[in-house]
């Protein structure tokens, strides 16, 4: 009750700014003000001033925000750590199963870690060919054709 007093009061006070501007000759600046003075009057009789009044002094409603900004809180939280873990359980569990096929080589039948259960054997050097020489001669006929 008070604060719809209190709103209409600042709603007269700000018409009577506004004529005062407006005998002066300043038309925009009145208008101005005048559109500014209604609003409080306007939310009374909306019953937004009321509403509002109820809200702030009533514990229930505070306890509602209260429990609006904590599930808000936890959303944001577990998004961020959702992101720097890697994505959904779904992209982790692909993930774990993509690392753990790359621990084994292709056509290997033992894993890649711990020592060898047979001896690796070593690949021999091919023996130079005389016909190398003729890999490079494609090479040799654009490098003379441009005069290098």
């Amino acid at each position: 009750m008070i604060a719809e007093t209190i709103f209409s009061a600042v709603s007269a006070a700000g018409l009577g700014i506004a004529a005062i501007t407006a005998y002066r000759k300043r038309y925009l600046s009145a208008a101005r003000i005048a559109a500014y003075s209604l609003v409080p009057i306007g939310l009374v009789l909306t019953g937004a001033v009321e509403w509002a009044v109820d809200t702030a002094f009533s514990p229930s409603a505070w306890v509602g925000f209260g429990l609006l900004g904590g599930a808000w809180l936890l959303f944001m939280t577990t998004r961020a750590v959702e992101r720097r873990s890697g994505g959904t359980r779904k992209d982790r569990k692909a993930a774990a199963k993509a690392a753990q096929q790359d621990a084994v080589a292709p056509a290997a039948s033992a894993p890649s870690i711990g020592p060898a259960s047979r001896p690796v054997a070593q690949p021999t050097a091919k023996p130079k060919s005389s016909g190398s020489g003729e890999d490079f001669s494609d090479i040799e006929a654009i490098l003379k054709k441009h005069g290098i």
